[in-house]
């Protein structure tokens, strides 16, 4: 079959597509990856065919312009659905819609997808889950279409208790800022919006039993695989750690600073000098720029492949991003985890619920608390247990390759065959 995938010009979420990627055409099936120009070199360097479409979205430009307004915003939003009223789940859908959805998935690049996907007729197109200009050309060409999950499912969840919310209310007063975007983007190739536009006719879920959540949708459970863009191994990496090695990382949004940091490399350096411990920092010349000084106990590195790095680690410290907070949990390394928005919360929270590792908001950081935070990690073999616990949730998943049956069977079930 025809696969068409589409992911936002965003590297973190591109990542966590390329294991399905290589397994379908491990299959037989022919794949394409659609994105904005700005992703073709990383789709190609992937082993993967990219059809570049439309121009570049300014998100992150966006991010960048409004700043401490925007991200505090975004660090407001309950995006866990668990306590939010209704004005609050209206007011986060109508502020991502309009700074985040329609920014990032702009008009050239649904304008081009959708072109693109009429000419090459996909049986099947999987998308990232913002991406919803994958299901707007999938919609139009009568393609099965599904959301390839790379965290846990909480923006179906909290949409979920908006339309509850809305359909308790007068007609007049409804207002739902995401379908009425995707209703005016669908009017202009002549088809219509309903709910699985935003829902996908079902989902690819990465996340392990204990961290996923059920959104109600039909779901095929994956295994995470990392996946961290094109790699060398480094030569030191040949050799086992003298001292306990820890990985210490802010990510790739951080690093492109669509994002602000929500620890300085400073605390954190503060927080490890002296520790008996082997620290590896993957960060670049940029971020370096600013830090005082640097402890002899730090090995920096602008880029080593995490799946590569990881499995040598006794604890790693990170921003909560999916690829990292995935990465780690898949080699069953404990984590400290600083975060403050999205979806990292929820899952700092449940690793620290699961016991394998420890959650700090980033109001509560400081280089006192990040130290002891690290102590515990490296000194209570409880936290090292837990965490193998959860690997071994990850490794009980099927394999990318192992869902690719259910796939084709869930794509013949679905895909319009009315022309």
């Amino acid at each position: 079959m025809r696969v068409l995938m589409t992911s936002l010009a965003i590297e973190a979420h591109f990542n966590g597509t390329v294991p399905l990627a290589w397994a379908l055409r491990s299959a037989g099936h022919e794949v394409r990856f659609a994105s904005q120009p700005a992703l073709t070199e990383r789709i190609t360097a992937a082993g993967l065919a990219a059809v570049p479409v439309g121009t570049d979205h300014t998100h992150n430009e966006l991010v960048r312009t409004l700043g401490a307004e925007l991200t505090g915003f975004y660090r407001d939003i309950d995006f866990t659905g668990r306590d939010a009223g209704l004005l609050d789940l209206k007011a986060a859908n109508l502020l991502l819609t309009a700074t985040f959805y329609a920014q990032a998935n702009n008009d050239s690049m649904i304008d081009d997808l959708v072109d693109y996907a009429r000419f090459w007729q996909p049986d099947l197109v999987l998308w990232e889950p913002f991406t919803f200009a994958g299901a707007v050309a999938a919609r139009v060409t009568g393609a099965a279409h599904a959301r390839l999950l790379w965290g846990p499912d909480l923006f179906l969840r909290t949409r979920g208790r908006l339309r509850e919310e809305l359909d308790r209310l007068p007609p007049q007063r409804r207002e739902d800022a995401l379908a009425e975007w995707l209703t005016w983007t669908l009017d202009r190739f002549g088809s219509t919006f309903d709910e699985e536009v935003v829902t996908g006719q079902w989902n690819i879920d990465q996340m392990p039993a204990g961290i996923r959540v059920n959104s109600g949708q039909q779901s095929v459970p994956m295994r995470y695989v990392p996946y961290n863009g094109p790699s060398v191994v480094p030569d030191w990496l040949r050799s086992e750690p003298r001292r306990p090695r820890v990985c210490l990382t802010l990510g790739i949004t951080v690093r492109e600073k669509a994002y602000p940091s929500l620890v300085s490399l400073d605390d954190l350096f503060t927080a490890v000098a002296d520790l008996d411990a082997e620290i590896v920092a993957t960060v670049d010349a940029g971020q370096l720029a600013d830090v005082s000084s640097l402890p002899d106990n730090v090995r920096v590195t602008e880029f080593v492949p995490l799946h590569a790095l990881l499995p040598t680690c006794a604890a790693v410290v990170h921003h909560g991003g999916a690829g990292t907070w995935s990465s780690a949990a898949a080699a069953g390394v404990p984590q400290l985890v600083v975060a403050g928005m999205w979806d990292n919360v929820y899952r700092a929270e449940r690793l620290a619920e699961l016991g394998a590792g420890i959650y700090l908001p980033p109001h509560e950081v400081t280089p006192a608390l990040l130290r002891d935070g690290l102590e515990r990690l490296l000194s209570k073999p409880s936290f090292a247990e837990e965490a193998a616990r959860l690997r071994d949730r990850i490794q009980a998943e099927p394999s990318p390759a192992e869902v690719v049956p259910a796939l084709v069977e869930l794509t013949a079930r679905h895909r319009r065959t009315d022309g």
